[in-house]
């Protein structure tokens, strides 16, 4: 998208951390923002930083999880501001407990809002885009998470690499309709994502072992995090660009290269299958020619 004025754009989890971020920057930009979040106090403070402005921004309370809501959000974003051509999959939330001592529950909670809401938002809109026939772009918040693994915070792990594969593969399969596509990796955010029990549904209740003493020093520890608004103005920049990754924090570089290092030393060496080198040759010449496609200026 190299044209953002008049287009309409729709943030989930919007009303607080780098979702309101990318809501300010995508309104100062020009552009129709539809704020959706779950917290209603999240949202009634921030369309109050709206007032008496000439953007345009409104606001709608929808569970990332609930497909119906969804799609009613996408319904009434349509009435009062007209097709989405900007989709922010950035509703997110967090629980610090290591995978071996986490409930189902806490699966099917963290699951359900960090890959469930995205995989939700790419169903409802992305087939709308493409109908609209005018290009886009869809913006996966994926974290560093997706990347770099640690013993707690295991389920939004495995959550933010599917979302990265996701976006990947998505990206690739969106090229020939002018759709693009992002892959935000943010590292630590002045956010309230420390206050993710506060939204977590009765029925998915069922804990197990949480870091109590790291979650009574997280409030302190996000305070120390990148401000919402600078990672947003990453994100303008990724979608002008259409980049595949956008990434605001520039003090994980060379633990990336350590990772792809140390991937790459697990490696055979050898020589391959002439057959199974043909078959992947193909592949690739495939993917090729998914990325030379390319999304069209929209």
């Amino acid at each position: 998208m190299k044209n953002l004025e008049g287009k309409v754009a729709f943030i989930t989890g919007g009303a607080s951390g780098v979702g309101l971020g990318m809501t300010r920057a995508f309104a100062k930009a020009g552009m129709k923002v539809m704020m959706a979040d779950v917290r209603q106090d999240h949202l009634d403070a921030a369309l109050k930083e709206f007032d008496n402005t000439n953007l345009a921004v409104k606001a709608i309370r929808v569970d990332v999880s609930d497909r119906a809501a969804m799609a009613a959000a996408a319904d009434e974003t349509e009435r009062q501001f007209g097709p989405v051509q900007l989709l922010c999959n950035n509703a997110g939330v967090n629980l610090f407990a290591p995978v071996d001592e986490s409930t189902y529950d806490d699966w099917d909670w963290v699951l359900g809002v960090n890959l469930g809401g995205v995989v939700n938002g790419v169903q409802t809109f992305v087939p709308r885009m493409k109908a609209l026939g005018k290009g886009g772009h869809v913006v996966n918040t994926a974290s560093m998470a997706a990347f770099i693994t640690g013993p707690s915070a295991g389920i939004y792990t495995a959550a933010k690499f599917a979302v990265r594969g996701m976006s990947e593969t998505l990206r690739w399969s969106l090229a020939q309709h002018g759709i693009g596509v992002s892959c935000l990796c943010p590292g630590l955010v002045k956010s309230a994502i420390h206050e993710s029990d506060r939204i977590r549904p009765a029925a998915l209740s069922d804990t197990g072992k949480v870091d109590q003493e790291f979650m009574a020093r997280l409030p302190a520890i996000q305070k120390l995090g990148m401000e919402p608004d600078e990672v947003a103005a990453t994100v303008m920049t990724g979608v002008l660009n259409n980049d595949l990754y956008i990434f605001p924090h520039p003090e994980f570089k060379d633990e990336l290269r350590e990772i792809f290092d140390s991937t790459l030393s697990y490696m055979p060496d050898g020589v391959a299958d002439p057959a199974r080198l043909a078959v992947e040759e193909g592949r690739r010449a495939r993917l090729s020619a998914a990325k030379n496609a390319g999304p069209k200026d929209s």
